[in-house]
């Protein structure tokens, strides 16, 4: 032990946040004049004025008297704390605070030591900039709520990529907020630094997600698979016909089989999951997931179909009987005859598909002027993409449209044609198999959703067969091509 104590000065940094044309954006000004890094960019800032004052008084003050504006003490929020060493020796402690609501617009008010004020985009910001500043800002970025900046003698009071020496100390209970060494490791070589790792995985999957944020803004994502088959089919997807889909889906920047590891581009958008629109800007949407599925499909030349039933078929009685106390016996006797149709059904042309087009797994980002025709769609996971029939991709879509015709006919008019009566029928098909096969998983794996969403699906489509069957019975009278059950309309009953 030294016998030292620390008797470190507090400071604290107003980190400003306004809604800009790109995004969010910081206030930040330009020290000038006699003062320690003059021409250096720095958050609005200041020490405390003695033991009488606290930090958020002190915020309050040191923003008025720097820029101007007024804020209200109790819309102060504080963002992270920062313990720094600048490269002479000398050790602080910054409290970074953030605030989106004042009173005013902000101005240089002591231009003996300020030369100019602006606003910059918050993963755009300026150089040369205070690296203690912008080692405050890099862990705000990474939402981390503490961090250490301590400088080592010869560090420029500039910030420089190559002397970056912010450590982000994890908050309590994160410790699977970041994945192992190996694949930090992994994602450092492929993209530079990262300062900030937040955990995304899908509550359901065995395939873990982490959106890594970038010492230098950029923003990517690491996907651990849970075996070599999905690490395999994903990077076979990135590589081979997911580019064709340009900025609708990520780009593959490094892969790892050792790790079983990618790392990914990010998209923009939110998960269509759970989304509100309003039903025109569902229906638009709607059509673009058709463009979208369509550009799948074509994206290499369609192949004749492999002999045999095909995997669905070859897992029937696995899956049923995985699924059996969860089903009635008229259920099972649906399933069954289902499957033996299938087998004289002729065989349909193999494309790429992407395996699990769902609403989850399909962003949409609004454009920025609410023009829906402007609006974007992208896909994402690629684990479980494999040639296959083009109808293996709108099985779990359908749950979506089912009982909204309207849904339907938007999918198809961005699809660019309807199903053939061979596609409707194998479309019913897969559907009860793929319901058959949740319900079986997540029975097994305490899903309940999954579980609810096989019955009712199944529960459904036997109704609608039922009904075909009695129609066609009484009046020998054809469903409508074009429209299959998923749909909520008739179907042909396969045969």
């Amino acid at each position: 032990m030294s016998g030292l104590r620390h008797t470190e000065p507090l400071d604290v940094h107003l980190i400003a946040v306004r809604n800009g044309a790109a995004g969010p954006e910081v206030l930040l000004s330009r020290r000038a004049g006699n003062v320690c890094a003059a021409r250096l960019w720095h958050l609005p800032s200041g020490h405390l004025d003695g033991p009488h004052e606290d930090v958020v008084t002190a915020l309050v003050r040191e923003t008025r008297e720097e820029t101007g504006v007024l804020v209200d003490p109790a819309l102060v929020r504080a963002a992270v704390t920062v313990h720094h060493r600048s490269p002479g020796g000398g050790s602080r402690v910054g409290f970074f605070f953030e605030v989106r609501h004042w009173s005013g617009t902000p101005q240089v008010m002591e231009p003996a030591v300020c030369d100019a004020m602006d606003w910059f985009p918050l993963d755009v910001l300026p150089q040369p900039m205070v690296a203690y500043c912008r080692a405050g800002l890099d862990a705000y970025r990474a939402e981390a709520r503490m961090a250490v900046h301590f400088q080592e003698p010869g560090d420029p009071i500039a910030y420089d990529p190559a002397a970056d020496r912010l450590v982000l100390v994890a908050d309590r209970g994160t410790d699977r907020a970041a994945p192992e060494g190996a694949v930090r490791d992994f994602t450092e070589r492929a993209v530079g630094r990262i300062t900030g790792w937040t955990d995304v995985s899908w509550a359901r999957e065995g395939s873990r997600v982490w959106r890594a944020h970038g010492a230098e803004g950029g923003t990517w994502y690491v996907k651990i698979h849970q075996n070599d088959r999905f690490h395999r089919r994903e990077v076979r997807a990135l590589r081979t016909w997911a580019p064709s889909l340009g900025a609708a889906a990520p780009r593959l920047v490094a892969a790892d089989p050792k790790l079983r590891a990618v790392v990914l581009t990010a998209v923009p958008g939110r998960p269509l999951y759970g989304a509100v629109l309003s039903p025109e800007r569902e229906r638009a949407v709607f059509r673009r997931i058709g463009a979208l599925a369509r550009r799948i499909h074509q994206a290499s030349p369609p192949r004749p179909a492999p002999a045999g039933p095909g995997p669905a078929l070859a897992k029937a009685d696995r899956h049923l009987a995985g699924a059996r106390p969860q089903l009635a016996p008229e259920d099972e006797d649906f399933v069954r005859e289902l499957v033996q149709q299938a087998r004289s059904l002729p065989p349909l042309e193999w494309v790429e598909t992407h395996g699990d087009f769902q609403l989850r797994n399909i962003l949409h980002a609004d454009a920025n002027d609410g023009d829906e025709a402007d609006d974007f769609i992208a896909v994402i996971d690629f684990e479980r993409s494999e040639p296959g029939p083009a109808v293996r991709d709108l099985v779990r879509l359908s749950d979506a449209w089912a009982g909204r015709p309207g849904l339907y006919s938007a999918f198809l008019a961005g699809y660019g044609r309807t199903l053939t009566g061979a596609e409707e029928a194998r479309l019913v098909i897969d559907a009860v198999l793929d319901a058959v096969s949740g319900i079986s998983f997540g029975a097994s794996h305490g899903d309940p959703e999954l579980v609810e969403r096989g019955r009712r699906t199944l529960a459904r489509l036997r109704a609608e067969h039922h009904a075909h069957s009695v129609q066609a019975g009484g009046s020998r009278k054809r469903a409508e091509p074009g429209r299959p059950s998923t749909a909520g309309q008739q179907a042909p009953r396969p045969h």
